[in-house]
């Protein structure tokens, strides 16, 4: 090998070791992913709690609207006639 082909090999190899030092700067450690996991988990948490939320208020909703209806039925008023 001459001295320009070790010279050519020398920086492209200076070149990648570079380009992998900013690689490995931006790399997630161990506890960056715990925290990324730990702040999905909570989110995850809070999202079942709202649909939890959400299943109980569209019953009550219901529950409501079947009154109403009955009440209607029962005043003899036709609900479908009536717009706000």
């Amino acid at each position: 090998m001459n001295d320009d082909q070790f010279t050519k090999l020398f920086n492209y190899i200076v070149s990648v070791d570079k380009k992998l030092d900013g690689v490995i700067e931006n790399m997630a450690t161990k506890d960056d992913i715990r925290r990324l996991e730990s702040v999905i988990d909570g989110y995850a948490a809070k999202l079942d709690t709202y649909a939890q939320e959400m299943a109980a208020m569209d019953h009550k909703i219901h529950r409501l609207e079947r009154y109403i209806q009955v009440l209607a039925d029962k005043a003899g008023v036709d609900l479908d006639a009536i717009h706000v």
